[in-house]
């Protein structure tokens, strides 16, 4: 039954899979996530008055250098050499809400979608983190995959994903 796992060897410990006989092509993934906020941090975060600075802005950066730190965080995911990476961070009125949508890309030999569910959680852990002083309640959610290209499985896209993402 191991041998059956990829991340489980013959004697059922865990084990990075070798990716060395896969050939190489271009891997693209988004994952998304939001964040629910008070009405008080969607006025301050509108007005650019939040107390700890532009909120959207470190939480872009954060999440850009998240998805290359993935393999640190992640302990059986390979260190890959990424090609882009994004994240769009949209305050949403009703409800107040903010969604965060990370796009990466490589050439390799295996997948980017950890990268990419990463970078849209740091980011959204970010957004708390700057807003907590106003607001501790706020909620992290439906962070998933939206849809990911290349490699052997092929194409996935999320059912009820958005065309825009």
């Amino acid at each position: 039954m191991p041998g059956d796992f990829t991340h489980i060897d013959e004697n059922g410990s865990a084990r990075m899979v070798d990716v060395g006989a896969k050939r190489e092509t271009v891997r693209a993934a988004v994952a998304s996530g939001t964040i629910s906020i008070t009405r008080e941090i969607y006025d301050l975060l509108t007005a650019g008055g939040m107390p700890k600075g532009d909120v959207l802005a470190a939480a872009r950066l954060a999440g850009i250098m998240a998805t290359k730190k993935t393999s640190d965080l992640i302990p059986l995911c390979h260190p890959l050499f990424i090609e882009h990476s994004s994240v769009d961070l949209t305050v949403r009125e009703n409800p107040p809400s903010v969604e965060a949508v990370c796009t990466v890309r490589l050439t390799g030999k295996t997948g980017v979608e950890m990268e990419a569910l990463t970078g849209v959680s740091v980011a959204l852990l970010t957004v708390y983190d700057m807003c907590k002083a106003v607001d501790k309640g706020m909620v992290i959610g439906d962070i998933r995959l939206n849809r990911k290209s290349g490699g052997k499985s092929g194409d996935y896209r999320a059912p009820s994903a958005e065309e825009d993402r």
